[in-house]
């Protein structure tokens, strides 16, 4: 009898050092499967939320604001989520200023299809976004060709020692506001997979982001790669942030803090059709 060769799925993902950790079972082969293999792409967020407009990776990395736009395409997977939960991206100047202060001002931004951007417009709807590769933002901001900048990743760890001042952090103010956390990225899969291969690719996602946390010492050194020179105890704790319960299975917080999102960008303007959030597990 003939065995049946494993379907080779492309998973596209950013190279984060919490896409890393969540990744490296899968990745180092910690976790298989007789049913699917995976070939491993890293592209940023942004990148990664414009391909899957155009179907280009089975399984994808994605910002929930970009779900918007590509739900006809994919449906979301239940484990993979980095969820801000009472913090998350943040608004930087190098000057103290109120947060109603951020109207009008010339705010450097990671991208217009993050979620980071899309809170920043739900917040303060009226400011001049100006597009920024993310680990540029910081020097924007300290060049002053911009007014402030919207800071994701790492950079929400080390922007005071680096002598800026927070204006606002979006997932406190989201917290604050709806009581949910702040649904930042998740995974996709593209709705055309066979359910039976959907369901394994997230019973591999799930045990792949388990084994990191229970193996966390060598799972935080294979991310370490990905940290853009940031010292292990920063990167640890930026891991911790956003690799947490919600990452293993976002249950129906998840779903509802996602849902609620989507909903306030369609009510504001910012979203061009009504989305009904969907998941597989």
């Amino acid at each position: 009898m003939t065995s049946v060769a494993p379907l080779e799925i492309v998973s596209a993902h950013s190279p984060d050092s919490d896409d890393a950790f969540m990744f490296y079972a899968l990745a180092t082969k910690k976790v298989r499967s007789s049913k699917v293999s995976f070939r491993h792409v890293l592209e940023d967020i942004e990148t990664l939320n414009r391909k899957a407009m155009e179907g280009v990776y089975e399984l994808s990395a994605i910002s929930y604001h970009a779900y918007a736009y590509v739900a006809d395409k994919y449906v979301l997977m239940a484990s993979g989520s980095s969820i801000g939960d009472g913090y998350g991206p943040m608004i930087i100047s190098t000057r103290p200023f109120d947060p109603e202060e951020i109207k009008g001002k010339r705010i450097a931004i990671p991208g217009t299809m993050t979620s980071a951007y899309l809170a920043c417009k739900l917040f303060q709807p009226d400011f001049e976004p100006v597009v920024t590769p993310f680990d540029k933002i910081t020097d924007a901001v300290r060049e002053r060709t911009v007014d402030a900048g919207l800071i994701i990743h790492e950079a929400q760890l080390t922007f005071d020692r680096e002598g800026f001042h927070r204006v606002i952090d979006l997932g406190r103010w989201f917290k604050t506001c709806f009581g949910l956390p702040l649904p930042l990225g998740g995974n996709v899969l593209l709705r055309s997979l066979d359910p039976e291969i959907k369901s394994e690719c997230c019973r591999l996602m799930r045990e792949s982001i388990q084994y990191a946390l229970d193996n966390h010492d060598e799972a935080l050194q294979y991310a370490m790669q990905f940290a853009r020179d940031m010292e292990t105890r920063l990167a640890e704790k930026f891991v911790g942030m956003y690799v947490n319960h919600f990452t293993v299975d976002g249950g129906d917080i998840v779903p509802q803090a996602a849902q609620k999102l989507l909903d306030m960008g369609y009510e504001a303007g910012l979203i061009p059709n009504r989305v009904q959030v969907e998941f597989v597990r």
